[in-house]
């Protein structure tokens, strides 16, 4: 029998992880990517593995939900992490990357397969018929509209829309070192974060400011509509928009993006009454990122509010926040355990369209779609992650969720099988809990990987830039 090609849509995250591990495993396969000749609305390059939000691949804290994540990946030879880790940057517990130089290894990578065809153009059809290919659609939360009408008309299903943001960055040479300092949460790592300390009444002129500054006007093509009332705005809890969740009490952001516990400042010997964090850019140092200031203000009044932060007075932005709207399909009714869609199995869907949110979460994703269509295009029936582990939980989530109340999810234990009631009764200690979970995971993680038929291998053409 012959092989299947893969037609893998997406050079975001998931697309190029899934081109990798499908041509590492013998595959030949098409990758496309519209870019530059048709952006987006939150792209700034045309560059694989452009990261728009943030440059944080989440914990790297032993035995926590996203370091199970990332060993999983690990193990099974994921090659977008392995450049993420090759490109890491300071941040504490976390695994932070340079963005030019990550997005740069992706492309030499992708470059050095010559089982991979690279095509710049929009696709606009999906043949779901072809017996002799199988699609594999990345194309992420911002898929062209031509596209999302295409799989529309696929999948006979309305999508879910809800709103996603991008933090400010901020110049390092123009931060008041002065007014900030080093440190890390509890002194847990390395103090690789610039905290910047309010006063009370410092935090509440900025509150004050940030409460009444003037929003950017919503596009039409952000305007969806929600439970039958037209044009109404939706955001994701996980990601709201600064000015959003001030605006849900005076102290709501010091329990949130602003929490000063545990981050002691050095001049007084204690916590600031609030905290904003900076988290480093790349590994020159020279920018910054103001986490979890994601917003949707105007530039102007994202200027004036921001230079209210102490150290931030005189600072120069490199890029202003933003708001843009994220698509996903409804995956508990359409996607099967191996990404595939139950009415077009030659179709698998990967990345944040199927449901998942976070970056490692995507990669994660087109990791399983990689080697799923591999299997698939080798006239092998794939057999789905294990539900013990994370990947195979969190796929299980977005394809066995309530209907009615379905939203993406990132990796938490609260998505792996809970311990037998009488484990839990045994061990009270949430971490050893944990700690057992993880190693539960992994096992079965392993086991799952040893009788798999796909085994991705790096290609030894490639040259790291």
């Amino acid at each position: 029998m012959a092989v299947k090609k893969i037609k893998v849509i997406g050079g975001g995250l998931a697309g190029p992880e899934a081109a990798l591990q499908a041509a590492a495993a013998g595959c030949e396969v098409d990758l496309y990517e519209m870019r530059p000749h048709r952006s987006t609305e939150a792209h700034q390059t045309a560059d694989f593995a452009e990261l728009v939000c943030s440059n944080s691949l989440k914990s790297e804290s032993e035995n926590s939900a996203p370091w199970l994540l990332k060993q999983e990946m690990r193990r099974a030879n994921s090659f977008l992490l392995a450049d993420a880790d090759a490109t890491a940057v300071p941040a504490g517990h976390a695994l932070a990357v340079d963005r030019e130089l990550f997005s740069a290894r992706v492309a030499a990578r992708i470059a050095a397969e010559p089982r991979i065809q690279v095509h710049r153009e929009e696709v606009i059809t999906l043949d779901e018929e072809d017996p002799d290919t199988l699609t594999i659609l990345a194309s992420g939360p911002l898929t062209s509209s031509a596209l999302t009408k295409e799989l529309q008309r696929l999948t006979g299903a309305d999508h879910l829309a809800f709103y996603d943001s991008i933090s400010p960055i901020v110049d390092a040479s123009t931060i008041d070192m002065e007014k900030v300092y080093f440190a890390a949460r509890y002194d847990k790592g390395s103090a690789d974060y610039i905290n910047c300390p309010f006063t009370k009444e410092e935090y509440e002129t900025f509150l004050d400011a940030l409460t009444t500054a003037e929003n950017v006007e919503s596009k039409d093509w952000e305007k969806f509509p929600v439970d039958g009332t037209a044009n109404k705005l939706q955001y994701f809890e996980g990601c709201l928009p600064i000015e959003e969740t001030a605006r849900r009490g005076r102290d709501t952001l010091r329990f949130g993006p602003m929490k000063p516990v545990g981050l002691t400042d050095p001049k007084t010997g204690r916590w600031p009454y609030a905290v904003v964090q900076l988290r480093q850019e790349n590994l020159r140092a020279d920018s910054y990122n103001l986490v979890g200031f994601q917003n949707h203000l105007k530039y102007g009044e994202q200027a004036r509010v921001l230079r209210l932060i102490p150290g931030l007075e005189k600072a120069t932005f490199l890029r202003y926040g933003q708001i843009h709207r994220n698509t996903y399909i409804h995956a508990p009714s359409l996607l099967t355990e191996t990404l595939q869609l139950k009415a077009h199995p030659n179709v698998l869907i990967a990345g944040q369209l199927s449901g998942v949110e976070g970056y490692t979460e995507s990669i994660a994703s087109g990791l399983l779609a990689g080697r799923y269509a591999a299997q698939l295009a080798q006239g092998i029936t794939p057999t789905p992650a294990p539900r013990l582990t994370a990947n195979g939980s969190l796929t299980h989530y977005i394809t066995h969720a309530e209907t009615k109340k379905f939203t993406p999810a990132n990796i938490t234990f609260d998505l792996l099988p809970p311990l037998e009631e009488e484990l839990r009764k045994k061990i009270r200690d949430k971490k050893e809990r944990h700690k057992l979970q993880c190693e539960r995971a992994l096992a079965a993680w392993d086991a799952w990987l040893e009788q798999s038929a796909v085994e991705a291998t790096p290609v030894s053409s490639y040259s790291a830039p």
